[in-house]
């Protein structure tokens, strides 16, 4: 197999992961910060992020075939994880909320 073919067949993979299992972190992060974070009643607030998580997912997925690399995706997808990751994290061991 060509050199070429093996890197492009990896950047598909990698777009790949970024794009389904990437998906499902930043998903599952934005619906737990929403439904934390929100200020409006629990059950609204859980309704509320877990529909929107619908469409970080899908977003996701666009953006990781979208961007020009793969290792642009991994940062995109880094960047995106980070803010709600550290809000959720501080909800959770002494932060506000």
């Amino acid at each position: 197999m060509h050199p070429s073919r093996i890197t492009s067949a990896a950047n598909v993979a990698s777009r790949i992961v970024v794009a389904s299992l990437g998906g499902y972190v930043a998903a599952a992060l934005a619906a737990a910060t929403m439904a934390r974070w929100l200020p409006m009643p629990r059950v609204e607030a859980v309704m509320t992020g877990t529909l929107a998580s619908f469409a970080v997912y899908a977003g996701v997925a666009i953006m990781a075939f979208a961007v020009s690399t793969a290792t642009r995706a991994w940062l995109w997808l880094a960047a995106l994880c980070v803010p709600p990751a550290v809000a959720l994290y501080l909800s959770m061991h002494g932060g506000a909320a």
